[in-house]
């Protein structure tokens, strides 16, 4: 159940929103969510919500509105969230967990986020929060003035995280991200001096001096107008920076890029760049094609052949001030820790996704079974090869096998256009078309695209940029034989490790002193996790929490086949969470002949033992079985020669022991997707 205070005041379930009546009985809502978990007296209800001389039978009035809520708030399971709408005396208290309520969160959110500290991380975090918005605050309430006050310190808290969120922008060097960002609420809010003084900045940053300095006195000239006076310190300190910076000799002087970073062309690019268009309150931002690059994760810049290439892209206007160089953004997530091997993997993924030879954008998808590491190996090679696309890095975790639904694709290209500067309301509302604004604002740029845990060929062909200077790795479960029949996808199978590279992990996590002590349990342990990356890390958090085991009582204890999955599980991962989701995806009939194959003694079986322990024909089981191979939860070792992993097995086996959780039947399951950075 979420309470919604940001827009039209609302009551969700996971059944649909609640029907919550007239404006009066949503407005007694809204007071008592603004008080979570106080009392707020009848006579401060009365007065909130009749704004001249309330009626004489207004007590009975708001007693019926709260009677209805509380019945309302019941119908909606409200007690199964910990929530109770209770009467004290002459006044009410509706007691919940406040993380229901997304004020709450947003403020929670805006907390966190260190726009100067952290930016890289404050900009997740503020974007999250102001995505929490979906109207005006308070949108059903009666008129009076003690809504319209609470609303306009909720108004004042969103206008603070959008300018917290261009100032993070801004400190990351993302210029034109921060001009569009803030340049919507300054048109909204002409009178708010910081904000304009924000949006001053971010545009003298991306070469715009004149548009800075006509927000400036256009500002000056409104401020006089309607109040009567002249513009306060933020403003006036913006504008002479600005004129500073111009006198020390060039516009660029307050942005230049960071060391190592590259710049590209001017605004001459044809189709694939963003111009700059007019509205009624002046120029929008415009996206540039230029790039500001980065290095890699061994520190060293863009090759020469980069180097060259931007400057045949720049022409003429590559000097300062002239050509509006866009910052590029950075949408990785951190490397992983302790990455180890993968070297031909990682070595198939440069040969793919540099190879500029075909004239054509290069697409990798990287599959393999649950908690094999396909998302640390693509990100690690993302890390390692950033370099070589200076105009940016996206990413998206597509939640193929993740909780809840797959990210539809109007969702990540939304984001994507976002990070790249488009203002947001630019950004079109169809899918289709905003994949045609993605590729054609990428066209000219080196840009890698990493697409994270896809279900579907279907998710991922509107996410793919057309650029031959494009790149695009992709990772699933599945095999996306369909990219491969289209987009002429590359495949990188991942497997599970060997004994070495398995105990190097192991040795990574506790120290190499801790499993040179006991080889033998060490090569166990990798056996008993099957060298799965996600399985040996979980094993390793149980053997980082109890330092005084040795690894042959962790091996001792796994070998008890009812407790393996537990323990090899650590907080809100594991590969009983990472099976669950792959699981969660199968059709009922897929998943009851996982469920038949986990009753295999040893594992290993063709399509006749197959159709034999499922109880049905060997046709319809041999395509079962090749679904099953697609998404990695049988192997196909040689021609019908099937293999099932003994973690798979416990896992079917238990799930077939409660009744088929996990298939078709239940997708409400808990657990992630297992294979995250591991």
């Amino acid at each position: 159940m979420e309470f919604s205070l940001l827009g039209p005041i609302a009551v969700t379930t996971g059944s649909g929103e609640l029907s919550l009546g007239p404006a009066k009985r949503r407005s007694v809502l809204a007071l008592l969510l603004l008080q979570p978990n106080t009392t707020v007296p009848l006579e401060q209800l009365i007065d909130s919500l009749w704004e001249d001389e309330p009626p004489e039978h207004a007590r009975t009035v708001v007693q019926g509105h709260v009677s209805r809520l509380r019945a309302t708030l019941a119908e909606g399971g409200a007690q199964t969230y910990g929530i109770e709408l209770t009467t004290h005396g002459s006044a009410y208290l509706l007691r919940l967990p406040e993380e229901l309520i997304d004020a709450h969160r947003f403020g929670e959110l805006v907390t966190l986020a260190r726009p100067e500290a952290a930016p890289a991380d404050a900009v997740p975090l503020l974007r999250e929060a102001l995505g929490l918005w979906r109207g005006p605050a308070l949108t059903g309430t009666v008129t009076s003035p003690p809504f319209a006050a609470a609303a306009h310190a909720l108004e004042e808290r969103r206008l603070t995280a959008v300018e917290a969120l261009g100032r993070a922008h801004g400190t990351l060097g993302e210029h034109e991200q921060a001009a569009a960002i803030l340049y919507s609420a300054a048109v909204n809010h002409p009178l708010r001096e910081g904000l304009i003084a924000e949006l001053m900045r971010a545009l003298f940053r991306t070469g715009r001096q004149s548009d800075a300095l006509e927000w400036f006195h256009r500002t000056r000239r409104l401020l006089n107008e309607e109040l009567g006076v002249d513009p306060g310190e933020r403003l006036r300190a913006a504008y002479e920076e600005i004129l500073r910076a111009e006198a020390a000799g060039g516009g660029r002087t307050a942005a230049q890029p960071a060391a190592g970073a590259h710049r590209t062309g001017d605004d001459s690019q044809g189709a694939s760049a963003f111009h700059v268009k007019h509205g009624p309150g002046g120029p929008l931002p415009a996206q540039s094609t230029g790039t500001a690059g980065g290095s890699d994760a061994k520190g060293t810049s863009a090759d020469s052949a980069d180097g060259a290439r931007d400057g045949s892209r720049s022409g003429s206007g590559s000097g300062p001030g002239s050509g509006r160089a866009g910052a590029a953004p950075r949408l990785l997530p951190r490397a992983p820790a302790r990455f180890l091997g993968r070297e031909a993997q990682l070595g198939y993924l440069t040969e793919v996704l540099t190879d500029r030879t075909t004239g054509e954008s290069p697409l990798a998808v990287v599959a393999g079974p649950a908690g094999v590491g396909k998302t640390a190996c693509a990100v690690q090679w993302a890390h390692l090869y950033s370099s070589a696309f200076p105009d940016g890095q996206l990413f998206a975790d597509l939640r193929g096998f993740g909780e809840g639904d797959e990210a539809p694709p109007a969702e990540i290209l939304r984001d994507f256009l976002l990070a790249l500067g488009t203002p947001a309301e630019r950004v079109p509302g169809s899918a289709q078309a905003a994949s045609a604004l993605f590729r054609s604002l990428v066209a000219e740029r080196r840009l890698l695209v990493v697409l994270d845990n896809a279900r579907s060929s279907a998710q991922v062909r509107p996410l793919l940029p057309g650029g031959a200077h494009c790149a695009t790795v992709v990772t699933s479960r599945s095999r996306l034989d369909g990219l491969v029949a289209t987009d002429w996808a590359r495949p990188v199978g991942l497997q599970a490790l060997g004994h070495e590279e398995g105990a190097a992990l192991l040795g990574a996590m506790l120290g190499p002193q801790r499993v040179a002590e006991d080889p033998a349990a060490a090569r166990e342990l990798v056996d008993l996790c099957e060298g799965l990356p996600l399985a040996l890390r979980a094993a390793a958090a149980q053997l980082t929490a109890r330092p005084r085991w040795r690894l042959a009582r962790l091996a001792a204890a796994l070998r008890d086949e009812r407790r393996r999955l537990a323990l090899l599980s650590a907080e809100d991962t594991g590969m009983a969470a990472a099976l669950r989701m792959s699981v969660a995806r199968l059709s009922a009939d897929d998943a009851r002949l996982l469920r038949a194959l986990a009753t295999s003694a040893d594992g290993h079986l063709n399509a006749s033992v197959a159709a034999a322990l499922a109880g049905q024909d060997q046709e319809r089981t041999q395509d079962g079985l090749d679904r099953l191979a697609e998404m990695h939860l049988v192997d196909e070792e040689a021609t019908d020669v099937y293999t099932i992993s003994t973690l798979t097995q416990l896992f079917a086996r238990d799930e077939r022991g409660e009744g088929g959780k996990g298939g078709a039947e239940d997708r409400g399951g808990s657990g992630d997707e297992g294979d995250g950075r591991r």
